[in-house]
């Protein structure tokens, strides 16, 4: 996956915008018929499905471990499934760290996997039935928001509240993937994440449905390898700019910086390039757990080395109001059973 074009969170839209308008319409009203069609399988499982309006890090992943971890808390014991975005495999497949690496299941489902029980699958309902086998009773899903193919019973939808819907169109247009009013039918919960005014679009079309709002934050956590060093600062995720700000803004000295595409797929020339720039100009590297996740699952020697040379910034999520999220899963859980 390229990366997003600066100007899908850009309000005064440049002539390229304007031209793919019209192909933005046609894949927005597509997709948003498709995500309204009747689920071809249901779960004996509780499914909650953790998605996002639009293209791009909204801070899912975070979001599913620390949901996991109240469960967990809670007296339930979580799984998760997900498609496996950037590994070849293509499932369902229960995914072993000490055996997959990431160009296997993908970045994200080694993350998911150190936290609890993992599934990958293109098919979510034959992942589903996967899970069903695994010692969980309750399946989280990792994106999959706009996906029919399984129903969920809770949908907790993830809006930035420092980009909101970006320029407000569907993809390739913008960084939408359906439209708004579309996707909004199929959301229970608005979660705003982080600080900032742009989300005001989506707490206006969630109220207007009713829907129960909770506020979470992205916290990076603090390093001290990371102290009084010159940074040279990477990434392959949805919005690299984020984790080079988020750096700067606890103070470190951020000299030099490298973005590279969404799961992006480190190539010894890029390894290379890193490894000299960062020798010559004196500068530590640092990245994401994600990136790290896939430069650690390499066999190849030069990336063990760039691994070992780079040091990561992890975050946590930190939900406002927890118990109440439990008290919504719980309900949902009643009346799961109330069906069966």
């Amino acid at each position: 996956m390229k990366r997003a074009p600066d100007f899908w969170w850009q309000r005064s839209l440049p002539p390229l915008a304007h031209l793919l308008k019209p192909a933005g319409w046609v894949y927005g009203r597509v997709s948003g018929r498709r995500m309204h069609r009747k689920p071809r399988a249901r779960s004996r499982l509780p499914v909650i499905c953790v998605g996002n309006f639009v293209v791009g890090g909204t801070g899912k992943t975070p979001f599913a471990i620390e949901l996991a971890r109240l469960l967990r808390q809670d007296g339930l014991t979580p799984g998760f499934l997900l498609r496996g975005y950037g590994g070849r495999n293509r499932g369902p497949l229960l995914v072993d760290p000490q055996t997959h690496d990431a160009e296997d299941v993908g970045d994200e489902a080694l993350l998911l996997a150190a936290h609890a029980p993992t599934v990958i699958s293109s098919d979510r309902p034959a992942g589903a039935r996967l899970a069903e086998e695994q010692p969980i009773d309750v399946l989280i899903m990792d994106d999959g928001f706009q996906n029919p193919s399984l129903a969920k019973d809770l949908n907790l939808v993830l809006v930035d509240c420092s980009t909101g819907f970006g320029n407000g169109l569907c993809l390739p247009a913008g960084p939408l993937r359906a439209p708004a009013q579309l996707q909004i039918v199929k959301a229970d919960c608005l979660v705003l994440i982080g600080e900032g005014d742009e989300a005001d679009e989506a707490v206006h079309l969630a109220g207007r449905k009713g829907l129960p709002l909770l506020h979470a934050h992205v916290q990076p956590r603090p390093s001290d390898a990371l102290e009084g060093r010159r940074l040279f600062a990477f990434a392959g995720i949805g919005r690299p700019r984020k984790f080079f700000r988020s750096l700067e803004e606890m103070g470190y000295a951020v000299h030099e910086t490298r973005e590279f595409p969404d799961h992006h797929r480190y190539s010894e020339m890029d390894a290379r390039a890193l490894l000299t720039e960062a020798e010559n100009g004196g500068l530590q590297l640092v990245t994401t757990r994600k990136d790290m996740m896939r430069l650690q699952s390499s066999e190849t020697e030069l990336f063990r080395w760039l691994a070992a040379k780079t040091e990561v910034l992890d975050v946590a999520m930190k939900i406002d109001d927890p118990d109440r999220l439990i008290a919504l899963v719980r309900e949902r859980l009643r009346a799961k059973s109330f069906e069966r």
